[in-house]
């Protein structure tokens, strides 16, 4: 249990959840403690069933069937378990050992059990347990070569409407669907396993079209229906490789199966996955297919992709520049695509030639892809030609005027000793958007303010945000920057950012509301005026008293 602390349990849950599972702790009932795993009820506003995973690789995980908790969250009721468990620490050896006797016992007495003793225990469990009953019905079809029944049982198994409300399958009704339709995906390739591969292959193309009229109506967050698509697509490669079906009327069926996937992205079949199983008549079958679907429509992202990889397979990389340079974005992108494969084919010529067409091509060089300029940055500096580069990236930060395109125009300038006069001409620019209210910086901020702070130029940032303006984040990070030189400054700017949140509620406004106390009480250290801060953190205290969170935060920073 080295990975539950009550640390690891705040931070996973959040202060808020932490802070509620604190009053549950007398709700949690039922605890069971197994290897790396609890389990317990917890009384809330219902009754909910928690599973606590405690030693997982990114600390405690767990399952509770509470609204919050089947959205995927880590909510109280799981920090209510984790915290009962850390005040059972000394016990929970033994409630281990309790677990492994019960599950001992269990299985002793089951083996104890004759045959209609056993019969009459599974009748009873198959008429409270519909899920039970399902899975033996499945069973007993494939036992028996009852093609007809498993058929049937498919059906019903991707049958979206007893989970459906108001036609759709919300979050929490998802993961009950997608473990059933995963019982018919079992089915189905057990028909494989038995000796019936040429029924797979018929059941599962059938379930992959009764799964893709059911996917847009359940909410698949947690991937549990993508799973079983993908599952139904191994199904049905091992039925083909076990039955070895046409292979002309299988390229059919998986060139329109892929064109399909690729527009949903269901099952994510991949033709190419079946060559030994289409040989060489099939994959003439599909190449004819793919091409002619290609020249009909060379601006289709499925056909682009089928199209791609048969060249890529066949290692026809003119094709693939080809296939690329029939659908050309206009921001460059496509340019670059085709330059990197240019340049893994050894082509570096004409790879070269290929990004700076995507320049030249780029109406706006504003909205060139900026991994573009990188590519071709680098190429230069390789190549020797570090002017061509400073060019290169001083022409787009004076496209773009961004605080990241100002760093790399700094970084390639430092390798070629001239930051001195770009700088001056950047923040030249810079200064002329300030002074027209052009925001583009963080949080919406002047980037000549941004750029001077990334500089450490504090001072001229500092009177930059003066004269042009600056957001509150910026001025938060001046004044911690000249806070040890200039206190009096910085003291001005806390205290005008503190005082909007002695308005505010919340855990997380508190704790900004504590960051900028203690930098307040820093500086009036720094002056020398710690009676002025006493009297101002009283005077707040007093006003602000009613928030409980608040007092009790600032009384573990010594506020």
């Amino acid at each position: 249990m080295g990975g539950l602390t009550k640390a690891n349990l705040k931070a996973r849950a959040g202060a808020r959840s932490y802070e509620r599972g604190l009053g549950y702790l007398d709700a949690v009932s039922g605890v069971e403690v197994g290897d790396g795993w609890a389990t317990a009820t917890v009384h809330g506003t219902d009754r909910y069933e928690v599973a606590l995973t405690l030693d997982g690789p990114g600390g405690p995980a767990g399952r509770c069937d509470c609204p919050y908790g089947m959205e995927g969250n880590f909510c109280k009721h799981l920090v209510a378990l984790g915290l009962t468990l850390l005040a059972q620490r000394s016990s929970l050896p033994r409630q281990r050992k309790a677990a492994r006797d019960r599950a001992h016992d269990l299985d002793a007495w089951l083996s104890a059990l004759s045959k209609d003793e056993l019969l009459t225990l599974v009748r009873e469990q198959i008429g409270e347990d519909r899920r039970l009953r399902r899975r033996l019905e499945l069973r007993a079809a494939g036992a028996r070569g009852d093609v007809a029944g498993i058929r049937a049982k498919v059906r019903e198994l991707l049958d979206v409407r007893p989970f459906a409300r108001y036609g759709y399958v919300e979050y929490a009704d998802a993961r009950a669907f997608a473990d059933q339709a995963g019982q018919a995906v079992s089915a189905i390739g057990a028909l494989t396993g038995s000796g019936r591969a040429t029924v797979a292959i018929e059941l599962t193309r059938e379930a992959m079209r009764l799964l893709a009229e059911v996917a847009t109506s359940v909410d698949d967050s947690d991937g549990g229906l993508g799973q079983v698509a993908v599952d139904l697509a191994d199904a049905h490669l091992e039925a083909c490789r076990a039955a070895r079906p046409d292979p002309e009327e299988l390229a059919h069926w998986l060139f329109g199966q892929a064109l399909r996937d690729l527009d949903t992205g269901l099952t994510d079949i991949d033709p190419l996955d079946y060559r030994d199983v289409l040989g060489d008549a099939g994959m003439t079958t599909l190449r004819k297919l793919v091409v002619e679907a290609w020249r009909g429509n060379r601006t289709g992202w499925a056909e682009k992709y089928l199209m791609e990889r048969l060249a890529k397979t066949a290692g026809d990389i003119d094709t693939v520049i080809a296939v690329h340079a029939a659908d050309l974005t206009p921001n460059g992108h496509t340019h670059l695509v085709i330059a990197r494969e240019l340049e893994s084919a050894g082509r570096p010529d004409e790879a070269l030639n290929w990004a700076e067409r995507g320049l030249r091509e780029t109406p706006d060089l504003a909205t060139v892809d900026t991994a573009l300029v990188d590519h071709l940055c680098e190429r230069y500096a390789r190549a020797g030609r570090l002017p061509d580069a400073v060019a290169l990236r001083r022409s787009h930060f004076s496209a773009r005027r961004s605080l990241l395109a100002y760093q790399q125009l700094r970084a390639t300038a430092r390798d070629t000793d001239c930051w001195s006069a770009e700088r001056e001409g950047a923040l030249t620019l810079l200064r002329a958007d300030a002074e027209r209210q052009q925001p583009g910086g963080w949080y919406g901020g002047s980037v000549l303010v941004d750029a001077l702070l990334d500089d450490r130029d504090a001072t001229a940032a500092w009177q930059a945000a003066t004269e042009t303006g600056a957001h509150d984040k910026q001025w938060l990070t001046l004044a911690d920057q000249v806070r040890a030189d200039r206190p009096a400054d910085a003291l001005a700017v806390y205290l005008r950012l503190a005082e909007p949140l002695t308005a505010q509620t919340g855990n997380a406004v508190y704790e900004q509301l504590v960051v900028l106390l203690l930098s307040i009480r820093d500086c009036h250290r720094r002056l020398d005026t710690p009676d002025a801060f006493t009297t101002y953190v009283t005077a707040l205290r007093a006003s602000l008293r009613r928030k409980r969170n608040l007092m009790r935060l600032m009384d573990e920073h010594g506020l």
